[in-house]
């Protein structure tokens, strides 16, 4: 029997360990009776074309892996395969585990939906319907009958599942974004998120954690994910991987160049790990930091440690030494938290200046508790996923477009890395609010979208400029375009025409940066001094081209 997992992610750069754990649960469990397929594409791809791929195939059964962000496009793909194969089609992942009988009343075309872990259970379905056993032993399974539909619970099974890793999800990597499973499950229960619902955490065999890092920084992606929710959640275990992946990359196993990436809880952070992270080498590692909001009684409501005096304390220690790359989160939506206190916790976390301030907004998940208790906080959220919040009794839809502006502008403005002193300009010498100057530039920006980076900076520069001094401004704006732009190309509204700067550039290449290699220079008139970039030299945490400066613009030497 042909059985094809089909994985639709969210962007080409990702890759999915999904499909390559139900492929491997396959290969143990079914023996040869079923012949396996992996075909991914991306939701912005054609489907037709992806159907295409997958008719290719000849499939008995496809088996969909389902998520927020795919749902839409699996079911039109799952159709479309239905009307063209006859093929028996399989729902399974997070956004089908905790709604099967809706997906099976709506879907007419999913003729089963797996609920929770699908490792075994998908191979038992593949072996019943190859006609290998029954399916009376099928935890999971979730299907219709003349009386009803058959509703299973999640599956947990509580152990280590097998392998993802082999010779064909190798050649399928390439070089994008490689993902790995160290421990499943989460001990805590945040109540807009699924992962505390998955039972028991698990951890794996520490050598095969340690085999499976190797294999994939071996491969040429530059980013590993571990996608365990809480990567601290064992601080000896943490330690003990961390340790390993810098003594192979101090040991040149490990090649330059990769980075591995955690998920933390910051409040619970022990002083052994803050201390190997401090010396860890620059740009090995980030870190991903759940803060969500520093109102208490919000992050009570949600079932969150309240403590944030230590988990500002520790996203300080994580910032200080600079070789570490950390994000830290923040949600919209969430219950007692309206736009005065969103706007606080935004501003309190803006201080701290981590590389990436991420604004999410609330979504109901299938099976969280918020979903379950929306009524309590007066949420009303889209139907249609992701089931993003609309309203809730402290946050109205005015207040939340409000955010969205923010959001926007954040994105491009800070999370971009293209202006650091701009910013720094404007919170710190001419006194705006950061959340402030995001929502009000981003108001501003809210019909211009999928503009050139040189358009957006100049209408960066001519939203602020009248605000502030306007040639301290453009002074910033240089450096920062400098700093982050190898083409070393001012746009018009930072050019100012100067005869000395040809002079400068030579000398600059002759005798302050001999050897070759690619120069941009400026001169910053407030300043009364010449700013120059040589882009051979990049920061391995900011992204940021090392700029030099000399006073004076007198380049006779």
């Amino acid at each position: 029997m042909k059985t094809v997992l089909c994985m639709l992610n969210s962007k080409f750069v990702h890759s999915s360990l999904a499909p390559w754990c139900l492929f491997a649960g396959i290969k143990k469990y079914c023996g040869n009776a079923v012949d396996a397929r992996v075909v991914e594409g991306t939701v912005n791809e054609n489907l037709r074309t992806v159907a295409e791929r997958i008719i290719a195939e000849e499939p008995d059964v496809v088996g969909f892996c389902c998520y927020i962000w795919n749902i839409a496009s699996v079911k039109k793909l799952a159709e479309t395969l239905k009307d063209e194969t006859g093929a028996v089609i399989v729902f399974g992942g997070p956004e089908v585990s905790y709604n099967a009988g809706d997906v099976l009343n709506d879907c007419r075309f999913v003729d089963y939906v797996l609920s929770g872990e699908g490792e075994e259970p998908f191979a038992r379905l593949c072996s019943y319907l190859a006609g290998e056993t029954d399916n009376d032993e099928i935890p999971g399974l979730c299907y219709r009958t003349e009386h009803g539909n058959a509703i299973a619970e999640p599956y947990v099974s509580g152990k280590e599942p097998v392998s993802p890793y082999c010779d064909e999800y190798f050649a399928s990597l390439g070089g994008r974004i490689a993902y790995i499973e160290a421990s499943r499950g989460c001990p805590f229960s945040c109540a807009f998120c699924l992962s505390g619902r998955c039972g028991k955490l698990v951890f794996y065999n520490i050598e095969r954690v340690k085999e499976e890092i190797l294999r994939l920084a071996a491969t040429q992606t530059q980013t590993v994910k571990f996608i365990d929710r809480t990567f601290n959640a064992n601080a000896e275990r943490a330690n003990a991987i961390i340790t390993f992946i810098m003594e192979n990359y101090n040991a040149g196993i490990i090649r330059k160049g990769v980075c591995f990436h955690f998920e933390v809880d910051g409040g619970t952070l022990k002083e052994s790990t803050l201390q190997l992270l401090e010396n860890a080498p620059k740009g090995l590692f980030q870190l991903e930091v759940g803060l969500q909001s520093f109102n208490p009684q919000t992050l009570k409501a949600v079932n969150r440690n309240p403590d944030t005096a230590k988990l500002v304390k520790n996203i300080q220690r994580l910032l200080r030494p600079g070789n570490l790359h950390i994000h830290v989160d923040l949600i919209a939506g969430l219950p007692h938290e309206d736009l005065e206190s969103f706007e606080k916790s935004f501003n309190k976390l803006y201080a701290l200046r981590p590389h990436m301030l991420q604004l999410g907004f609330l979504k109901l998940l299938h099976g969280s508790e918020l979903r379950e208790k929306d009524e309590l906080f007066g949420c009303v959220y889209s139907e249609e996923p992701p089931y993003e919040v609309i309203r809730t009794d402290c946050l109205s839809e005015d207040d939340l477009q409000t955010i969205h502006h923010a959001e926007a502008a954040l994105d491009r403005l800070y999370n971009s890395g293209r202006f650091p002193r701009t910013l720094d300009y404007l919170t710190e010498e001419c006194g705006f609010s950061p959340f402030a100057l995001f929502r009000d530039f981003g108001a501003f920006m809210e019909k211009k979208e999928a503009i050139p980076l040189d358009e957006y900076l100049t209408f960066v520069y001519n939203f602020f400029a009248p605000k502030t001094n306007k040639a301290v401004l453009r002074d910033r704006m240089v450096c920062d375009r400098l700093a982050s732009n190898a083409s070393g190309v001012l746009p018009d509204c930072l050019k100012i025409p100067d005869k000395r700067l040809k002079q400068i550039k030579k000398t600059i290449h002759e005798t302050l940066c001999p050897g070759g290699g690619k120069i941009a220079c400026a001169i910053l008139y407030t300043e009364n001094r010449v700013v120059w970039c040589d882009y051979r030299q990049k920061d391995d945490v900011t992204g940021q081209y090392t700029l030099t400066y000399r006073n004076g613009v007198d380049f006779s030497l």
